[in-house]
């Protein structure tokens, strides 16, 4: 087990990132529906770390990233890329994250504000927070 904890970045931190950085790769670990039908940040490749319909922990987490790595899809490098990890608050990501970290992976950041952000006083998300609220490039089908 790792005592490491993913980088906290905020969504804006995140998006430089992204553009500093070509070969970073942005994960969306919500689930299939969510990044579907609620939207997800431009360019992010979708793995889910939970999904339905069981809602169960993807066993297959960590080989699905290390095979996106290994891919060519960011490029040859012999540092991993960075993997910024977002889900809808920060907290799955999170939990992701701690995964990855503890099956060799480093270089692990998580949006802790996520795609949509915490609830406010009305239970509603993208008002305090979040990829969305600030206005960064997303998209939905």
């Amino acid at each position: 087990m790792s005592n490491k904890e993913p980088i906290p970045l905020s969504p804006k931190e995140a998006d430089r990132m992204l553009q500093e950085q070509p070969n970073a790769l942005l994960i969306d670990v919500r689930s299939s529906m969510e990044f579907l039908f609620v939207g997800h940040p431009k360019g992010a490749v979708h793995i889910a770390w939970i999904d339905e319909p069981d809602w169960d922990i993807n066993p297959q987490f960590a080989i699905e990233i290390r095979k996106l790595i290994l891919g060519g899809i960011c490029g040859e490098q012999d540092q991993h890329p960075a993997i910024i990890l977002i889900c809808r608050s920060g907290k799955r990501s999170y939990e992701a994250g701690l995964h990855l970290l503890n099956n060799g992976f480093d270089n692990v950041y998580n949006v802790d504000e996520g795609f949509e952000g915490e609830l406010n006083e009305l239970h509603q998300r993208s008002t305090v927070g979040g990829w969305r609220f600030h206005g960064l490039p997303w998209e939905q089908c």
